[in-house]
């Protein structure tokens, strides 16, 4: 019995310190995605009901670069307020049966629209505008993409981009350019 105890303590040691719960799906599960039906339309109209950025989150069953982003990244309590916040995360699976349907009507199982969309990665996120047009899909429509694991730093800087909707500026200034920007405020201090 005490060999039992004495294991069971050991692998809670062993355990990161706020993992992340994953789902029967094999997926992460946080408090800020939503479980939604999964119709891009009315995800978007409920994102800007509530004053938020919709991003469609692909993931799949044994992600090591979800699970970084899960457990490294995003529990960030500045990024997490961020996203708890300003967005209106819908989480979807690249190999997943569940349907969805795109803005422009067509409805698939999450693994045959991540092969319409070109989704070849996880994570990979797509920021979508408050509008998209009825004949565009979501791929067509999205101001930006995230393919793949990236930092603390740079992941805030998306959202924070996104939020700040620098992509619809005029100038010289996209994402990498505002990114090396951020990067040189932090190291001077100045960034918030």
């Amino acid at each position: 019995m005490k060999h039992w105890i004495a294991a069971g303590f050991a692998l809670l040691l062993a355990m990161p310190v706020g993992a992340v719960e994953v789902g029967d799906d094999g997926l992460h599960k946080t408090p800020w995605m939503r479980d939604t039906f999964k119709d891009l339309r009315e995800d978007l109209a409920e994102a800007n009901a509530e004053g938020k950025r919709m991003v469609l989150f692909f993931e799949q069953r044994g992600c090591i670069y979800c699970s970084k982003m899960h457990n490294e990244v995003f529990p960030d309590p500045d990024l997490t307020r961020l996203i708890e916040d300003e967005f209106f995360v819908v989480q979807l699976n690249l190999h997943g049966d569940t349907e969805v349907t795109d803005f422009d009507g067509e409805v698939l199982s999450e693994k045959n629209m991540a092969r319409k969309w070109n989704i070849l990665f996880t994570p990979t996120l797509l920021f979508l505008p408050e509008t998209v047009p009825a004949d565009q899909t979501a791929p067509e429509a999205a101001v930006a993409v995230m393919p793949g694991a990236f930092a603390v730093g740079t992941t805030t800087d998306m959202f924070t981009w996104v939020v700040e909707k620098r992509y619809a500026l005029d100038g010289d200034e996209d994402f990498q350019r505002y990114h090396a920007r951020r990067i040189q405020e932090r190291d001077n201090g100045k960034a918030d």
